[in-house]
């Protein structure tokens, strides 16, 4: 695969975010520019207004839906907000707005937002596998399998990661890393680049655990 020259990442925020699923992945790829300064990560969100993840921790966007601005890829975390982002017409918009090339990824619930669009029809994807306490009892679901009943024509995968081509979807909190490690793949960067990411960031053993955990899907 040829290298991405100046690859950027932007990355959705919204109220109650979850927090660990956008951070992850702006941290690989800035670790990532100690060695290519190319590489940029930054925040959009629908308004220029700071924007209340999870926990109460805010967060200053870079770009709103108005500014346009160029993104390689776009990624939604996910978090309790996906719940209402779910039905926001604005980011509906923006999403279909973006070019074809541009790729649209997420983490966690963020692929309900997806799946609820009609995006991943016929497509593989995945969601957190894990349920909170909430999810575990009626009438809460496993996010896995509300993403199925989101999207009942996409394939709903188990798999850390599920490459589906221009979608690519993330399973759990902390597979945002995996996320931001498979971007520099799809950007073309070379495994040792990606494993010298790793390795600086201490991350380098569940790095070899999980870098195979990965799904190609339609």
């Amino acid at each position: 695969m040829a290298k991405t020259n100046g690859f950027r990442l932007g990355i959705y925020i919204f109220k109650d975010a979850e927090i660990v699923d956008f951070a992850a992945p702006y941290g690989v790829f800035s670790v990532a520019r100690r060695m290519d300064p190319s590489l940029e990560a930054f925040f959009i969100a629908d308004a220029n207004r700071p924007v209340q993840a999870q926990a109460g921790f805010t967060v200053l966007p870079n770009y709103t839906f108005a500014d346009n601005p160029s993104v390689s890829a776009f990624l939604i975390p996910g978090g309790y907000g996906t719940r209402q982002e779910i039905y926001n017409q604005r980011l509906h918009q923006y999403i279909r707005s973006l070019p074809g090339e541009t790729l649209l990824t997420s983490v966690c619930t963020g692929s309900w937002i997806y799946g609820y669009m009609g995006l991943l029809d016929g497509l593989t994807a995945t969601s957190r596998k894990e349920p909170d306490k909430a999810e575990s009892t009626a009438p809460g679901m496993v996010p896995t399998d509300r993403l199925a009943l989101l999207a009942p024509k996409c394939k709903v995968s188990l798999a850390r990661v599920v490459d589906s081509g221009r979608l690519v979807t993330a399973g759990g909190i902390t597979a945002g890393m995996e996320m931001g490690f498979h971007l520099l793949r799809k950007a073309g960067y070379e495994e040792s680049f990606i494993s010298e990411v790793a390795r600086i960031m201490e991350y380098h053993q569940a790095y070899e655990n999980y870098r195979h955990d990965v799904e190609y899907g339609a």
